[in-house]
């Protein structure tokens, strides 16, 4: 299998390393070749974090180049636009469409760009799911990282990994439910066209 590349962006505190990590054990335990590697910005701060999971029969590098990826997820509307350059002509965008104004901004230094999910979808095929919301709507603004996660397994075809059982096995016991829900929200929502 063609080695697949996916970027997870996000800010401080958003869960992006936490998914990673599901990804990652679940490509593992399907027989993948998988790399991992993080970036981190000031991510205590609500500043940028990546993080870059390449699977395949082989995978030499865990680095990511431009124009390389297959599938960027996006954990806040910015951050899509931010490493859009990274994305393969042909790539994807699984975006949550909520705005986290970052510290310059907060301080009134600078402005939050205008039309970015506009701009995000005229040059890649996107996916905007409201998993902000949605989580809202479950009771806990934090498991929209899992209704993305689900998105993104379903746009991946990774059906045959028992997601249910890496989540119940990762989060805390309190939480396994709300996350399995908000799992199968992400995959409702990809399960559908583009909505670009």
């Amino acid at each position: 299998m063609e080695t697949k590349n996916i970027i997870l962006a996000g800010v401080g505190g958003q869960g992006t390393v936490l998914i990673s990590k599901i990804l990652t054990k679940g490509l593992i335990e399907a027989g993948y070749d998988v790399k991992m590697s993080e970036i981190h910005g000031m991510a205590q701060r609500g500043g940028s974090v990546q993080t870059q999971v390449r699977f395949g029969d082989e995978v030499v590098s865990a680095v990511i180049g431009h124009g390389q990826a297959d599938v960027l997820v996006s954990f806040e509307t910015m951050e899509a636009l931010r490493y859009l350059n990274m994305l393969k002509a042909n790539g994807v965008v699984i975006t949550n469409n909520v705005e986290l104004p970052s510290a310059p901004i907060t301080a009134g230094l600078a402005e939050y760009p205008e039309g970015i999910l506009d701009d995000v979808k005229a040059r890649a095929k996107t996916y905007v799911v409201p998993a902000t919301e949605k989580a809202r709507e479950l009771g806990n603004e934090k498991v929209m990282n899992v209704i993305l996660f689900g998105a993104l397994a379903k746009i991946l075809n990774l059906e045959g990994i028992d997601w249910e059982k890496l989540i119940e096995g990762t989060v805390k016991e309190t939480f396994t439910e709300i996350n399995k829900k908000a799992f199968n929200i992400g995959q409702e929502f990809a399960g559908g066209e583009e909505n670009a």
